[in-house]
């Protein structure tokens, strides 16, 4: 796991590792990602600048819900789960994973975007299976961390949403 020790002996500053990150990016690259936008703003890159675009994948599968009225956006490990039959199963957050999972979604889509009946049956796979409990949620305090669960926050941080 990450912690102080892994990080002296190998981490590098922020400046370098996006010098790094930018000096391999291609200026064409379409980035794809579970709202791709929040990982681009937290690294500060810009579109049109350090990369062409961006596709989220939480804009893809989200479902029309008649329930609500509105739409259900879900998560990448419930994606993950019904569309590939790949359950997280409450493991920690892998960032490679994650990735791994996100292009596998992605060509998936590809393959089915112009097909509706496909569409829809990916759409009611999201709909209808019930959402694991994530992570933070099966774990509301991980190595001394809270989670940010509202209703489990053992820090007392405010929340701002």
């Amino acid at each position: 796991s990450l912690n102080k020790e892994l990080l002296d002996e190998r981490g590098v500053p922020f400046e370098e590792a996006m010098k790094t990150l930018r000096s391999h990016l291609p200026k064409n690259a379409i980035l794809v990602g579970q709202n791709i936008g929040k990982d681009v703003e937290w690294v500060q890159l810009k579109e049109g600048e350090d990369f062409a675009g961006m596709i989220d994948l939480s804009a893809l599968f989200r479902v029309w819900n008649d329930k609500y009225g509105s739409f259900t956006y879900f998560g990448l490990d419930h994606a993950a789960t019904c569309l590939l039959g790949q359950a997280n199963e409450g493991a920690p957050h892998n960032a490679v994973t994650d990735a791994i999972k996100s292009m596998q979604l992605f060509n998936m889509y590809c393959k089915i975007q112009n097909d509706s009946d496909q569409l829809q049956k990916m759409k009611s796979s999201l709909l209808n299976r019930p959402v694991a409990p994530s992570f933070a949620k099966l774990n509301p305090t991980f190595e001394g961390c809270c989670m940010g669960n509202r209703k489990t926050c053992a820090c007392g941080a405010p929340f701002f949403s």
